[in-house]
């Protein structure tokens, strides 16, 4: 058994860093890479020669990721099967976050902020996976040092996520290298490049780009391999106008139509006023369209609001009975995804026992099911598949496009979203209910989750 050939550019970053392992020079490589373009395959690579080269003479490789599970043994299975499959079954031994060949050794490290690393030597290499989301001052505090007795080069693997992290550092301090003269030490292979040298990865990406939209935040880091900015508006102009639809409002539903809608709920005014400034509770309707997916022939939804009803400080008991009746009765709702957050648990178990459990959905909003709805929204508006019924001259179409052009979002560690509209500015009501129906119909604009493969793009069309 042998292991995979390294693409053109896979073998131009191996060179790269065992050159420096070799002549001893240390220094420091940054490596991004399109998503699933064998960025991990590559490091792999480049650990084992290393510990076999130095199975008599002795020395240490430590890599460190942002979470232990599942990343940092992600890593350490990959290279175990690496091992074996070059023929190495023998000469390596595995412990729980260790690799040894004979006097040389791999170690694999959590770099969360409340790991304790302290004792360790990178006198070989020191490499850093997803580096975009490792703590600048817990790497410069704990992994840096680990590199400085022997002068071990650092090398930096990731894709791009926001201007201040470490990946974005280490970018900028090997840019500005080259720029004045010095040897390549940042690699940017984008997702051209990456199919260039495998033609089938093309298709992946292009129904990637299908199901995101080219401006999607992921797209745009995974992929194109740009920057998000920390924090902006959620919507640009050209995508808000995009979402305008050409049809009207409906009151009632078709015949052989599908809805779904999201349910965003509002406490009751406990003095049982109303006042203009209170939350509102919003329900989005919308009708789901599937049309075929034009990279792969899969369908996609595309969501059509068609509807909003919304109240403003109404007691729980009359506002669920409203509820239930028209989504039951009326509009025949095949899916319902309700803000189940706090106060809005027990009124989603009302709901869900007049609808059926197999109906109602609960959303806790959660810092990570949050972002994922806001993932969605924006994939569903940024791939053209979101309309909203056009002008009718209601509150409740101004108060959503308004709340619309006012939400912001921010990018943190992680690929976290979070997405609201600050409250000096308005509320978030209509945004919250059109991120839950757009859900409720099956949108998910997501980062892909690791499987814990041992083989870097072993699925969805990568390569390796």
């Amino acid at each position: 058994m042998s292991l995979p050939a390294l693409r053109r550019y896979q073998a131009e970053i191996a060179r790269a860093i065992l050159s420096r392992i070799a002549s001893g020079e240390g220094g420091s490589i940054s490596v991004e890479v399109a998503r699933q373009g064998g960025k991990n395959e590559t490091s792999a690579q480049v650990e084992l020669f290393t510990l076999v080269s130095h199975a008599n003479t002795g020395g240490t490789i430590v890599k460190c990721a942002p979470t232990l599970r599942p990343q940092v043994f992600i890593s350490l299975d990959r290279l175990e099967s690496r091992a074996i499959e070059a023929g190495f079954a023998s000469a390596v031994h595995r412990t729980s976050t260790s690799l040894r060949c004979d006097r040389s050794a791999a170690h694999f490290l959590s770099a969360e902020r409340h790991a304790n690393v302290v004792g360790h030597t990178a006198d070989l290499l020191l490499e850093v996976d997803e580096a975009q989301d490792v703590d600048p001052e817990k790497f410069d505090r704990d992994f840096r040092p680990m590199a400085a007795a022997s002068n071990a080069p650092v090398v930096y693997y990731g894709t791009p996520w926001g201007p201040n992290s470490l990946l974005a550092q280490a970018r900028a301090h090997h840019v500005a290298l080259e720029r004045r003269g010095g040897r390549r030490c940042h690699f940017h292979i984008d997702w051209e490049q990456v199919a260039a040298s495998h033609p089938p990865y093309r298709q992946y990406v292009e129904a990637e780009r299908e199901r995101l939209g080219e401006r999607h935040p992921l797209f745009r880091t995974q992929y194109l391999l740009e920057e998000v900015a920390d924090a902006g508006r959620m919507f640009d102009p050209a995508t808000l106008a995009q979402i305008e639809g050409d049809y009207e409002r409906r009151h009632l539903p078709q015949p052989g139509e599908r809805y779904v809608a999201g349910l965003d709920l509002a406490g009751p005014a406990l003095d049982g006023r109303v006042s203009d400034d209170r939350d509102r509770t919003v329900l989005t309707i919308a009708r789901v369209v599937r049309r075929s997916r034009p990279a792969d022939g899969s369908p996609l939804p595309t969501v059509e609001v068609v509807e909003h009803q919304s109240w403003q400080g109404a007691p729980t008991e009359s506002l669920l009975q409203a509820l239930a009746d028209r989504l039951r009765r009326v509009w025949r709702i095949g899916r319902l995804a309700v803000d189940a957050t706090g106060l809005g648990a027990p009124i989603t178990d009302l709901l869900a026992g007049a609808l059926g459990r197999g109906v109602v959905e609960p959303v806790v909003f959660t810092s990570e099911r949050k972002s994922r709805l806001g993932y969605g929204l924006l994939a569903a508006a940024h791939a053209g598949r979101l309309r909203l019924y056009r002008q009718d001259h209601t509150a409740d179409r101004a108060l959503c496009r308004a709340e619309l052009a006012l939400a912001r979002a921010s990018y943190g560690t992680g690929r976290l979203m979070q997405f609201d509209v600050d409250p000096s500015e308005g509320h978030d009501d209509y945004v919250m209910s059109l991120a839950l129906a757009v859900h409720a119909a099956g949108v998910d604009g997501g980062p892909r989750v690791a499987r814990g493969r041992s083989t870097d793009g072993a699925t969805d069309g990568g390569v390796r």
